[in-house]
């Protein structure tokens, strides 16, 4: 949770009014457990919207975003929570999991990548773009950065501003925002 593109994540919805929480699954950091496959870490999310949810109950409208692994966690727990309004995906990594379940995929969203990652060619990355776009109602916004590889070493500000342009319009006051690495 304290890499610089989550935290960037964290200050553009934070700065777009949103109630935000940014949290590492199981044990990374002094979290507790050991990495379960992903089924534990939906677990580790879902109980992080369910806090959320609890402390915010006048909210109005939920974005989730993520990074990485916390990308393609953040898109399954999309899948199980319908009240989840939109959201952001940096460096998912199409190459390593299935992306499948997104069909269909309840709305669109934001998916940012780099055209130098190293590990999640780009290319990987846009046919799962291509494929979410065919799907009635979607529409990705995707965006890719010119010489940015995996951990966006240069490129943390560029990520929270097409945050910040993509949600803008579209978050309003009170809504809620979380946030995983």
């Amino acid at each position: 949770m304290n890499n610089r593109i989550t935290y960037s994540m964290y200050q553009a919805f934070q700065r777009l009014g949103c109630s935000v929480m940014r949290f590492n699954f199981r044990g990374v950091g002094r979290s507790q457990g050991r990495y379960d496959g992903g089924i534990g870490e939906i677990g580790d999310a879902a109980a992080a919207l369910d806090w959320m949810q609890a402390v915010n109950p006048n909210h109005g409208g939920l974005w989730i975003g993520g990074y990485s692994f916390g990308a393609f966690i953040g898109m399954q727990l999309l899948m199980r929570r319908p009240e989840i309004s939109g959201w952001v995906s940096v460096a998912p990594p199409a190459n390593h999991y299935d992306f499948g379940f997104l069909a269909p995929c309840p709305c669109g969203g934001l998916m940012l990548h780099g055209d130098a990652d190293e590990l999640v060619p780009e290319p990987a990355v846009r046919k799962l773009v291509d494929k979410l776009n065919t799907q009635k109602g979607v529409h990705v916004d995707y965006r890719v950065f010119g010489g940015a590889d995996h951990v966006f070493a240069q490129q943390a500000d560029q990520v929270a501003d097409a945050i910040e342009d993509h949600c803008g319009g579209a978050i309003s006051r009170r809504q809620m925002a979380l946030a995983a690495d």
